[in-house]
C-alpha cells in the first residue's frame, strides 16, 4: 500500500514549466483526481496535501527544497508518519525514456538524477517506489543539466501530459499496492504481429497456406 505520493520538482515560477518538474506536474493532476488541496507545510519543508482514505490517510507532497535536497522533504513527512520506504511513490522525470513513456519500478540506482540521490540517502534506503516519466535524452551527457531545466518543445509537453492523465487510471492500483497489476496497465503488453489472413497475400502464397498437403516439389 502507497501511503506518501512524492513529485519532484523545483520551486519557483521560473522551473514550473521545466523537464525537470515532470514530477511535479503529475502530484497536481493526482491531487486534482483525489479532491486534495496543496498548501505550505514549513514542517515538511514543501506543499502538503492529506487525503482521507478507508485504508487511512495519503500523504501528497512537493518538497520545496529544490531538488539536490527532496530527500530533507520527504525524510521529515515520512519520519514523523512513521511511513516505510516501500509505503512511498516518488513520481520523475526519466532521461532515458522518450516523451510520453513511463516506466514504475521498486527501487534501483537513481543514475544521476540528484533528487533520488538525496531521498535514498535521507532515508538510508533505495526501496522506495519510483514511476519514472519520459522526458527524453539530449543525447550528449555535457548537455543534461541544461536540458532538463528547460521548458520542452510544445509537442513533447502534451505527450508527456497525456500519459500523465493516462496514468492516473493506474492510480488506485497503485495505493492499494497492486503493483503488478498497475505495471501491466501503465507499460502495456507488447504487440504481437498478427499472422497474415489468406486474403491478403498474393494468390500464389494464399494457395501454400490453404492447402493441407503442402506446396508441391515443382512450386
Amino acid at each position: 500500500m502507497i501511503r506518501l505520493l512524492v513529485g519532484l520538482g523545483n520551486p519557483g515560477t521560473e522551473y514550473e514549466s521545466t523537464r525537470h518538474n515532470a514530477g511535479f506536474w503529475w502530484v497536481d493532476a493526482a491531487a486534482q483526481v483525489l479532491g486534495g488541496r496543496l498548501a505550505h507545510d514549513r514542517a515538511y519543508f514543501g506543499l502538503v496535501a492529506r487525503i482521507n482514505r478507508p485504508s487511512g490517510p495519503l500523504w501528497l507532497l512537493e518538497p520545496q527544497t529544490y531538488m539536490n535536497l527532496s530527500g530533507k522533504s520527504v525524510a521529515a513527512l515520512a519520519r514523523f508518519f512513521k511511513i516505510q520506504p516501500q509505503e512511498i511513490l516518488v513520481v520523475h522525470d526519466e532521461l532515458d525514456l522518450l516523451p510520453g513513456q513511463i516506466k514504475l519500478k521498486l527501487g534501483g540506482s537513481p543514475a544521476g538524477h540528484n533528487g533520488l540521490k538525496d531521498i535514498h540517502a535521507q532515508l538510508g534506503s533505495d526501496q522506495i517506489w519510483r514511476l519514472k516519466l519520459g522526458i527524453g535524452h539530449p543525447g550528449n551527457k555535457a548537455e543534461v543539466a541544461d536540458y532538463v531545466l528547460r521548458k520542452p518543445p510544445a509537442q513533447e509537453r502534451e505527450a508527456i501530459e497525456k500519459t500523465i492523465q493516462t496514468s492516473m487510471e493506474s492510480l488506485d492500483l497503485m495505493l492499494d499496492g497492486a503493483m503488478d497489476k498497475a505495471m501491466m496497465k501503465l507499460h502495456g503488453k507488447p504487440q504481437r504481429p498478427k499472422p497474415p489472413r489468406p486474403a491478403d497475400l498474393p494468390a500464389q502464397a494464399q494457395g501454400r497456406l490453404l492447402r493441407p498437403d503442402g506446396p508441391r516439389n515443382d512450386e
